[in-house]
């Protein structure tokens, strides 16, 4: 049996595949990591549209372990742009020297296992085939577009952009912009259009919970404790659920008296953040509908105050419960009060078609418009892997394994698909990304090590059965089934209903990986090969 040309092949640059990357050159292996891309970022390669921004507090949306590259990268606010985003990541791969191990410009098109050779093989768009020992895929959980049907789809003169596929260049001054969605990347970038735009209307397709993101410049001195601190910061976030780097609340909504409760309610309110308002303010509002139902009666009335005009006030007022992914931002509500923008609720009046210059709603209403932009997000989690023919065991598909229902082993490992690692797949942790996409390089990196290269290493179907139920039963009694949303799934037409996300939080997460490494990688069969030098 030869040996493969690499030891691993990583697909996809963004934070997961340039920290698996990094991970493996540190172990002496050999890697190519191919990237469809021109350069790095990912997902925030493509995400380029005006008014991207990270909802996570700058100070724990970067990699936890270069403690003097914490100490010293320059940021200014509380949130990272969609630039700041891109530059921070092309500055690790600049100085950890990594960019010799990329190959851009290049997409993963499949691959399939050699039982007889115990290895991949990988083909790409470009032609150029790679053999590898290990096969990881950093896709990220936001590949695959999604584009709504809407009648007469191509008879629209005007401009079309998605927002995960921004025009190098654009001018929206003087035009009126059609925007469909309104969850954080459509109330992003209805924000920063309607500074631009003539017009902006916001076609919306569910009322969803907005809060203040407190976005801000930080001092010198804010920095300057968050550097004195980052040690216990990360171990915060590490033994945290949702890794924010905020402290998750333990007090249940009616423990305090309505004054406290309404005054907990402002403060967060006041500090800004999605999540801290969802996690940080009461330990139940997930959980308990009476909770949830004071969170969104605090929201109700900050609308009922901001937004001037009684219909767009209304339309604005969810008839679902806060469990949607939480969102936040810099004046959402209050753009709707400028001459320059409105609101159709696609609920009330849905599309009939669109028109030659313009969309059409069922109320007869032709919207004229010069720009239609489908900020319509992602089918998530399993989407991206859909075109992409990965076989393992027999020519079993992937595709065909998950045709019931997507299952992993702790979120990215698969029977029957030795040696495939899907980080970010199916049942990894609904948290902060960076320190998520940590946990599962750290653990695909040892186990790695531990099996080594003349080995195949895959999960029994015993133990993705028990992950799937963990899954499951996670979500058992939380308000998060109650909306429909692209977290389970539903915004795909024709997409079952299923649970996508490990909803335990990252310590608990974390404490799986490690029982599953302190018995000794129980849940896996690991083999070895003998390989002719």
């Amino acid at each position: 049996m030869a040996r493969p040309e690499y030891d691993a092949v990583i697909v996809g640059a963004g934070f997961a595949g340039i920290y698996q990357l990094y991970k493996l050159r540190q172990l002496g292996l050999s890697v190519r990591l191919i990237e469809a891309a021109p350069d790095v970022g990912g997902t925030w390669y493509w995400n380029r549209y005006p008014g991207a921004s990270s909802d996570v507090h700058s100070f724990v949306y970067r990699y936890s372990w270069d403690k003097e590259d914490l100490q010293s990268y320059p940021w200014k606010n509380t949130y990272l742009t969609q630039p700041e985003v891109l530059a921070y990541l092309a500055h690790v791969v600049q100085k950890y020297d990594l960019r010799q191990h990329i190959e851009f410009n290049t997409r993963f098109v499949g691959g399939a296992f050699d039982e007889e050779e115990n290895y991949w093989k990988v083909q790409t768009s470009t032609g150029r085939l790679f053999s590898t020992r290990y096969l990881i895929t950093a896709i990220g959980a936001l590949a695959k577009k999604n584009i709504p049907d809407i009648k007469n789809f191509e008879k629209f003169k005007g401009e079309i952009h998605h927002t995960a596929a921004w025009p190098e260049h654009h001018d929206f001054r003087n035009k009126r912009v059609g925007i469909i969605g309104n969850g954080s990347t459509g109330s992003q970038l209805l924000i920063a259009l309607a500074k631009e735009a003539k017009h902006v209307t916001s076609f919306q397709r569910n009322a969803q919970w907005n809060v203040p993101n407190g976005i801000r410049t930080v001092t010198k001195g804010e920095r300057e404790d968050i550097n004195s601190r980052y040690d216990q910061i990360w171990e915060d976030v590490r033994n945290s659920a949702v890794a924010f780097g905020f402290p998750e609340s333990t007090i249940p909504a009616f423990s305090v008296n309505d004054i406290e409760r309404q005054r907990h309610f402002q403060d967060a309110w006041d500090k800004g953040n999605g999540f801290r308002f969802m996690f940080g303010v009461f330990s139940d509002i997930t959980s308990d509908a009476k909770a949830n139902a004071a969170a969104t009666e605090f929201i109700q009335n900050k609308i009922e105050h901001i937004v001037k005009d009684p219909d767009t006030r209304r339309r604005l007022i969810p008839t679902e419960p806060y469990a949607r992914r939480p969102i936040c931002n810099n004046g959402y509500y209050e753009v709707f009060n400028q001459d320059n923008v409105s609101l159709v609720s696609l609920k009330e009046t849905p599309f009939t078609e669109l028109t030659t210059w313009g969309a059409k709603t069922s109320d007869g209403v032709e919207h004229e418009l010069d720009v239609l932009i489908l900020a319509t997000g992602f089918d998530a989690i399993t989407g991206g892997y859909e075109k992409l023919n990965i076989r393992g065991r027999e020519g079993h598909t992937l595709k065909d394994h998950w045709a019931e229902a997507p299952t992993t082993f702790l979120g990215y490992s698969v029977p029957s698909f030795p040696n495939l690692f899907l980080v970010s797949g199916p049942h990894h942790p609904f948290t902060n990304t960076p320190p998520q996409n940590e946990a599962q390089v750290d653990f695909i990196t040892d186990l790695i090590q531990h099996a080594g290269l003349n080995a195949t290493v895959e999960p029994t179907y015993e133990a993705e059965k028990r992950w799937t139920e963990l899954n499951n039963q996670l979500v058992e009694g939380s308000l998060f089934h109650e909306p429909s949303g692209w977290v389970f799934g539903d915004n795909i037409p024709g997409k079952k209903h299923n649970v996508l996300f490990f909803f335990g939080g990252l310590k608990a997460y974390r404490d799986a990986q490690a029982d599953v490494i302190q018995k000794g990688y129980v849940g896996y069969e690991i083999t070895s090969l003998q390989v002719l030098e």
